[in-house]
């Protein structure tokens, strides 16, 4: 098929794309609020518009099919002039606090104006005024809201929670949770995917920033450790290429920032893989010899997919591990045996955890994530900080980051594996169980360490992996989307089991869902691009199969640390004392109550 774009021919290969998809993949660019790739077509900011011959009127690109032989000009006089009515209008009620708001610098309203020449607004609107939702994880101010319809879409149609939808007609039509109670109140499960989303400030994270400050201020042990994605991402931040690895330079900013230890959540997906694979291994086991076992196990990682599985699958409880993530690992062993090791009490310890996810947030908040030591309920990670909270404290400090010189992390519970490091991938903490699990089960080592079987970008994934003559059925999901088709074969398996009928529940043994598409190297806290990245997740996601591969150890039962952790204080995986502090419970959630 081939075209014509503002004068050059361009042929294409694809049978179905939109004008909008062929002018990006032309090289030419067509500003958009509302396109969102992989949901419908809405055509509701109007500013992707474009004239093309033989048709009256200027066209939305977005949902206007590409035909071959089609002429479209995208920069005449007559599109120029429509886009910068448009943005106009979009401004005649949106608030002019741009210093105060969170996307100052990185928003396209600002973009747009600034590219399209609005100096000042011929038109004066009311602006539409409502209350902040503010939550635990995140903020959503609708009086800065655009109506793009983005958030939506992700939302319901990416990852089918519905949390937010339109509501009411004309001047007063804005995005809102049901019966207007505000997202702690409804279905969000605070993946933040709406947030990396939002082309404008309408949606943000909760700012934490202050309390890392205040907490070194008072003078506090403070001790910081960060999720694998963020190690690929930060650098993006800083002008550096996407994908950059930049382990060296962040361990380097944390010592600048003046925290007093560095540790790794890296050395936390160690020891869950530890804790998860010999609570598998044992149920595996028991199954293979007849006792009857709750399967497929599901992973317990994410908290978005947690709160999903409480909300949507409560009958699917009894399935989720019961380890806790890495990262409030890392926190209960720094308020226990490191607190021990310094002879402090674990109120002096106060752990901030840099994440690539705002559900993150609202998991250190939930009580059943607190352990109990000393007879004293405890909370493991006191504060979480996103990727791009991090990039914001770095420059505060007014470090250089991209001319940092790399650093080492010199605690012990810094110290981890490739296995550990792939945690940030969609299908990573499946491989990384595998490799162990095959140690533990077998009693050998896994010749070839990369399962390509459970890599990928596809939805769901399944495998079939041979222990030694005892086959182990898996599957991966990301996105919620995907998980809700997985779960719902999962729920069919189960009613059949219930009425005796088929083999039931155990299709699968093991099941791996992350709640952001690709995994956490694009949750809701990494750093937000303004303009479409068709490869995002590929080049992230590359970083770290590169450093997963850089390592000298690439299994979890391999680290030293961890295996000193054991002998020095759990004694071993999955013992009484290891499933009280590294072990949590869950709940059935009623959204709304």
């Amino acid at each position: 098929m081939k075209a014509t774009i503002d004068g050059f021919e361009y042929e294409f290969k694809e049978d179905e794309l939109t004008v909008l998809e062929a002018c990006r993949k032309a090289g030419v660019d067509v500003p958009t609020f509302c396109d969102l790739p992989g949901t419908t077509k809405q055509a509701a900011c109007r500013i992707c518009i474009v004239e093309i011959d033989g048709m009256r009127g200027l066209q939305t690109s977005c949902n206007a099919p590409l035909k071959d032989g089609m002429v479209v000009r995208t920069n005449t006089a007559k599109v120029r002039k429509s886009r910068k009515n448009t943005l106009e209008l979009i401004l005649a009620n949106h608030p002019y606090d741009c210093r105060v708001c969170d996307r100052n610098g990185n928003c396209k309203l600002q973009k747009y104006s600034f590219e399209m020449g609005v100096r000042e607004n011929p038109f004066v609107g009311e602006i539409r005024k409502s209350h902040i939702d503010s939550g635990t994880a995140l903020i959503r101010d609708p009086e800065r809201c655009i109506l793009c319809g983005r958030c939506v879409r992700v939302c319901s149609e990416i990852q089918t929670v519905n949390a937010i939808q339109y509501t009411n007609r004309g001047f007063v039509t804005k995005v809102e949770t049901a019966f207007g109670k505000g997202l702690e109140q409804s279905t969000c499960v605070s993946c933040g995917q709406c947030v990396i989303n939002c082309p404008v400030g309408a949606l943000c994270e909760q700012y934490d920033v202050r309390k890392v400050w205040g907490a070194m201020k008072e003078g506090k042990h403070v001790v910081v450790q960060a999720a694998p994605s963020v190690r690929v991402a930060l650098g993006e931040e800083f002008g550096m290429p996407i994908g950059t690895l930049v382990v060296g330079k962040m361990y380097s900013a944390f010592k600048r920032l003046g925290f007093s230890a560095i540790f790794d959540t890296n050395f936390g997906a160690d020891l869950t893989i530890m804790e998860e694979g010999s609570e598998f291994v044992k149920k595996f086991l028991a199954k293979m010899n007849g006792e009857k076992q709750n399967f497929p196990l599901l992973t317990s990682c994410c908290p978005g997919w947690v709160k999903f599985v409480e909300e949507f699958y409560p009958e699917l409880i009894p399935n989720l591990s019961t380890a806790m993530s890495p990262e409030m690992m890392v926190g209960s062993v720094a308020k226990t045996y490191y607190a021990e090791k310094l002879g402090k009490p674990p109120e002096d310890i106060f752990v901030v955890s840099v994440m690539p996810c705002t559900a993150k947030k609202f998991e250190i908040t939930q009580e059943d994530s607190m352990i109990e030591y000393n007879g004293k309920k405890i909370k493991p990670v006191d504060i979480v900080i996103t990727t791009r909270e991090l990039a914001r404290m770095i420059k505060q400090a007014r470090i250089d980051f991209a001319n940092l010189p790399e650093a080492q992390a010199e605690d012990p519970l810094a110290c981890y594996t490739g296995a550990g490091a792939i945690f940030a991938v969609t299908g990573g903490v499946m491989e990384a169980a595998l490799r162990t699990g095959y140690y533990i089960i077998t009693g050998e080592e896994l010749g070839k360490v990369e399962l390509n079987e459970v890599r990928g970008f596809e939805g769901v994934r399944e495998a079939t992996i041979d222990l030694k003559g005892k086959p182990l059925k898996v599957a991966v999901a990301h996105g919620l989307g995907n998980a809700r088709k997985l779960m719902d074969k999962v729920m069919e398996q189960k009613k059949k089991a219930e009425k005796g009928e088929g083999e039931g529940m155990a299709e699968y043994d093991f099941i791996e869902v992350m709640a952001c598409p690709g995994g956490c190297i694009n949750g809701g806290g990494q750093p937000i691009h303004l303009e479409y990245i068709p490869d995002l997740k590929e080049r992230r996601a590359k970083a770290i199969y590169c450093h997963d591969e850089s390592l000298p150890m690439r299994k979890s039962h391999e680290n030293p640390s961890v295996k000193k952790l054991y002998d020095e204080f759990y004694g071993k995986p999955y013992s009484e004392k290891a499933h009280k502090l590294l072990h949590r419970s869950y709940e059935k959630r009623d959204p709304y109550g």
